[in-house]
């Protein structure tokens, strides 16, 4: 994951490609790439006219690879028509596809209806507005919070504790009617410790937003109080939204809450907690008969729609409802055409029949985690269990819908050129996908989701085949996917906006194939009439992989996109490959052979290869056969990466160990380069890149490379921690080291939870297979399991978070939380899925 990118968002230096890479990808057919029909047409008219006034060829190939960049792929989808409708999916239509608010629901559509919850404890420091809670964030002392139980599609229950409060929140759906069913809420706010003498006056605020020309019309009742909110979409027909009266936690009996309301046009998503927080500027009385009153700050009080915006702005209404915890609300939508479908009949889901839904789901939930993963079965203990929940639910509440347009850059490097872009609008686009952080990074990340996949396909396989048709859905005519989807305006609020755009150029790793090779091996019906869907653009998505990213010899690979040679950087980063500043070659150059990459391409041809002979795509199987067969040729492997001289493979390029950070005032420090000078060589740098022919068990059983790899992994000089195999070797120059100032290390000794998934897979298999290091790969796959899952269980249950990453000195948890996307695979680990 490019994590360094996100945080230091250092700026990466284009690589360029040679000018006949650019004439083949202007010939690749419809499969690989190539546009057709009408577009074929325009394409040639701007050809002809350009040379007619006599513009340079130069310019011409130019123009047609801005065009490409910025021009979807013409395969047809992987996905049914309209397959986020809620006339095709309509159990998936409503879910809590927004990742990045502690809680809140929208629907699967471009103009989407929004729900959400914010909440503020009144007077917890007087003389202070309180804070109010809404989006999560790393750093504003809420936690630890998380879901439960989460199962995809219909019911979730998240606890959140901030400060002195503790709060459940929970969902149930219930199908019904053409518009995706009903849906009821209960928000449950309890004091932190028991027994606790003078309860926490709280605020909540619950809120919808629509985003166009939809109709909103509140219902006041009693005391301010909004009984409801009836509305129509094109979308969702007739629906009624209710706030119920609170009660007591467990209790149906009504409890005295304050009622404040405020309503206006739509100020834009990621404006919703500003203009709530500056509306909170009265003073109010909560007076509950029979006690003394207490002062709280409330909105305005009116149900006048304040500062109308121009037709299509949408609206925003939010209701806040005051009282003192211990309290439960709830908040109940409910479709016209479920009521008229047979909802109506069944009573409204709300009090006893809401609590016998959550408890019934809540119960089937752990009877199916069970079934599915059987951790009792082979003997994990209960908190372990717990963990295996809670990652699996942790992930599932993080998909995300979004909907925008991204920011490309085209690369139109070509050699003896230096031709400068700006970025450009892509097509608007869907995407469906899970997020690695709720706090951090609540978007979609190309390299993360194939991670993600692997665990959501053992629960669900219908949301992997979800995930990855929308995934490929973002193909642009040259087979290329940006590895950050930014689409829509609350993600792209939360990234700087110098740093929003994706370049053509940069490829990542290649992760969806790792839910591929499960479907593969599945032989799920359902899974491989997908895969014959997708194949298309997973063919062109490949093409584009081993063609733009080829290195200087034949076999082998480079990653464009290396940050340059900069006087403050030790190493210059390699933010395509999602390892970020595991170091490469000290001096950058187009002569370098990345040793990961080269692995994930030969990969990638093993995995395109045998689904097209599974396919009977004869002519696709007869171009990837033979190259998957080069490039899982021991030989060749040796040939460009085996490094004698430090016994592992290795990368190759212009480098010298001789480098250093140095501090020289004024600069700071600064990257000093000593004796030896740079030559062409292997790169020492042993860690995870020297391991990846064995992670992707590229080598055969009885190769002679397989021994010393093991050796460097189960060695704690080098690679091993009693907490898992850490990214880099303890005994390496860059160990720990960082790479600027004002950049600490990253993946120069932390301990990787997708990494050592990949790890624990290789070891699970040699240790099975026959071959000279069965009984070692054995060993040292129990006993990697063993740490692994011991100090993320420990972890868990100190601070309640599963972590980005983990110290490979004490264990502790390290990056952003929580980060439920990768290191969910903790689940598959205990459940030695692999």
């Amino acid at each position: 994951m490019a994590r360094g990118e996100r945080r230091r968002r250092a700026a990466a230096a284009e690589g360029a490609r040679p000018l006949e890479r650019a004439r083949a990808a202007g010939r690749r057919d419809g499969r690989a790439g190539g546009a057709r029909g009408s577009a074929s047409g325009a394409a040639l008219a701007v050809v002809v006219l350009a040379l007619a006034f006599g513009l340079s060829g130069r310019w011409v190939l130019a123009w047609l690879r801005v065009r490409r960049a910025l021009t979807l792929h013409p395969a047809p989808s992987a996905l049914p028509p309209d397959s986020s409708s809620p006339a095709v999916a309509p159990e998936l239509f409503w879910g809590t596809y927004r990742p990045h608010v502690y809680f809140g629901m929208k629907t699967r559509s471009p103009k989407p209806l929004l729900t959400g919850l914010m909440w503020a404890q009144q007077g917890a420091t007087p003389g202070t507005p309180p804070k109010l809670r809404h989006t999560c964030e790393q750093g504003d002392g809420v936690g630890p919070y998380g879901w439960e139980f989460h199962d995809g599609r219909t019911f979730g229950r998240q606890h959140i504790h901030d400060g002195a409060l503790r709060l459940t929140t929970e969902f149930v759906k219930r199908p019904g009617g053409q518009h995706g069913g009903d849906w009821s809420w209960r928000v449950t706010v309890e004091p932190q410790a028991s027994g606790t003498p003078s309860f926490p006056l709280v605020s909540l605020f619950f809120y919808v937003v629509t985003d166009g020309q939809e109709v909103l019309l509140p219902e006041i009742g009693a005391k301010g109080q909004l009984k409801s909110i009836s509305g129509h979409t094109s979308e969702l027909g007739d629906f009624r939204l209710t706030l119920l009266p609170p009660t007591s936690p467990g209790d149906t009996v009504p409890k005295h809450g304050s009622y404040n309301v405020f309503w206006s046009s739509n100020p834009g998503l990621p404006q919703l907690t500003d203009m709530v927080k500056s509306r909170l500027n009265s003073w109010f009385q909560h007076r509950p008969p029979g006690a003394s009153p207490d002062r709280y700050l409330g909105l305005p009080g009116s149900l006048k729609w304040e500062e109308r915006g121009p037709s299509g702005q949408g609206q925003f209404l939010i209701q806040q409802v005051t009282l003192k915890a211990p309290f439960s609300v709830e908040f109940v939508f409910e479709s016209g055409s479920a009521a008229t479908g047979g909802n109506q009949a069944s009573g409204r889901l709300v009090g006893s029949q809401l609590t016998q839904a959550l408890e019934s789901h809540a119960a089937a939930f752990k009877e199916r985690f069970e079934k599915t993963f059987q951790l009792k079965e082979k003997g994990l203990s209960p908190e372990e269990q717990a963990l295996g929940q809670v990652a699996l639910s942790g992930l599932l509440g993080g998909i995300g819908y979004f909907y925008g347009q991204g920011l490309v850059l085209p690369d139109t490097s070509m050699e003896g050129s230096e031709q400068k872009m700006d970025p450009a609008l892509f097509p608007p686009v869907p995407l469906f996908s899970g997020v690695p952080s709720r706090s951090f990074f609540p978007r979609g990340f190309l390299w993360d989701e194939g991670f993600h996949q692997l665990v959501v396909q053992r629960w669900d396989p219908h949301l992997t085949r979800e995930a990855l048709g929308h995934w490929l859905g973002l193909l642009n005519a040259d087979g290329w996917i940006g590895r950050e989807q930014i689409l829509g305006d609350e993600a792209r609020a939360r990234v700087p906006p110098e740093f929003l755009v994706q370049r053509a150029a940069h490829a990542n790793p290649p992760t969806l194939l790792l839910p591929v090779v499960h479907m593969l091996e599945g032989h799920d019906p359902d899974d491989l009439a997908f895969l014959r869907k997708a194949f298309p653009r997973l063919h062109a998505w490949f093409s584009w992989l081993h063609q733009s990213q080829a290195g200087p010899v034949p076999l082998s690979y480079r990653w464009r996109g290396r940050d340059l040679a900069l006087p403050t950087l030790l190493n210059p980063k390699t933010l395509p490959s999602g390892l970020d500043d595991y170091p490469r070659a000290s001096h950058p150059s187009t002569a370098e052979r990345h040793l990961d990459l080269r692995c994930w391409v030969a990969l990638g041809a093993r995995v395109l290869s045998q689904l097209a002979e599974q396919l009977g795509e004869t002519e696709a199987a007869a171009e990837l056969g033979p190259l998957a067969a080069s490039l899982e040729e021991p030989g060749s492997l040796d040939e460009l990466h085996w490094a004698p001289e430090l016994g592992v493979f290795a990368d190759f390029g212009n480098h010298t160990k001789a480098v250093q950070l140095k501090s020289r005032p004024p600069q700071g420090l600064v990257r000093v380069v000593g004796r030896p000078p740079p030559r062409l060589q292997y790169v020492d740098a042993l860690g995870y890149v020297s391991l990846f022919p064995l992670l992707l068990q590229l080598l055969d059983p009885s190769s002679p490379r397989l021994g010393p790899l093991l050796d460097v992994l189960a060695d704690s000089r080098h690679l091993w921690s009693p907490f898992g195999l850490r990214s880099l070797s303890a005994s390496s120059l860059f160990y720990k080291q960082r790479n600027t100032e004002h950049d600490p290390p990253y993946w120069r000794g932390a301990v990787w939870l997708n990494i050592n998934y990949l790890a624990l897979g290789a070891l699970h298999h040699y240790g099975h297979v026959e071959g000279p290091h069965k009984v070692q790969a054995a060993k040292l796959y129990h006993e990697l399991r063993a740490n692994v899952v011991r100090n993320v269980c420990q972890q868990y249950q100190a601070t309640g978070f599963l972590w980005e990453q983990y110290s490979d000195q004490d264990g502790r948890g390290m990056g952003c939380r929580p980060f439920q996307g990768w290191t969910s695979l903790v689940l598959l680990i205990m459940a030695e899925e692999y």
